[in-house]
């Protein structure tokens, strides 16, 4: 990949994008050394224009950007950077520094946390203690769900409705990863079918 740093004066913009909900989180710049800096250490370090100098997002705060994928744009001269944010991106504490508080791509996110609860056995975790108990109490799990929701959506109380649904996706999504599948994987089906 050869970025083309002379267009901007040694500095190109680069888009960060967050790797699940694909929401953009910021815009900043890189020049040669705060690029193989990212590449190096897998954390997004920009060139400060500001502080004339490379800066790490979150040295101060804690708050990285982690880099998961990195592409460039068609003329070489922009990158694009999908990364996992820990903690809040923008200095205001906003998830993004352009205010977009989004709940796009939250399933995604909370696929991670399960799988987290699980690969870490984090053992006061409910869901931890649900995958430990096997597939087959997985599985029946969801089949409660889903009949609890169906019952309840024979009546007319819409919050209970909304919450039996939010029971059976959140167990659908321990049982994927009871069977090692990915969200990813099923939206990919759902996506082949339209026609």
């Amino acid at each position: 990949m050869q970025i083309d740093f002379t267009k901007g004066n040694g500095l190109v913009p680069v888009i960060i994008q967050h790797e699940l909900t694909l929401q953009v989180l910021m815009l900043g710049y890189m020049n040669k050394e705060a690029y193989e800096k990212t590449i190096k250490e897998g954390k997004v370090t920009f060139f400060s224009r500001s502080k004339n100098r490379l800066w790490t997002k979150g040295e101060e705060s804690g708050n990285f950007l982690i880099v998961k994928d990195l592409q460039m744009d068609c003329d070489n001269d922009t990158v694009l950077i999908k990364a996992i944010p820990k903690g809040p991106t923008c200095h205001t504490g906003s998830t993004s520094c352009f205010k977009e508080e989004t709940s796009k791509g939250f399933l995604y996110e909370l696929e991670q946390t399960i799988a987290d609860r699980i690969d870490n056995n984090a053992e006061a975790s409910y869901t931890n203690k649900l995958f430990k108990s096997g597939i087959n109490k997985v599985a029946q799990k969801v089949g409660e769900e889903a009949i609890e929701l169906i019952i309840e959506a024979k009546d007319n109380d819409a919050n209970l409705f909304k919450n039996e649904a939010a029971d059976l996706l959140y167990h659908f999504l321990i049982l994927l990863k009871a069977k090692g599948f990915k969200l990813k994987e099923i939206e990919n089906v759902l996506k082949s079918r339209i026609k």
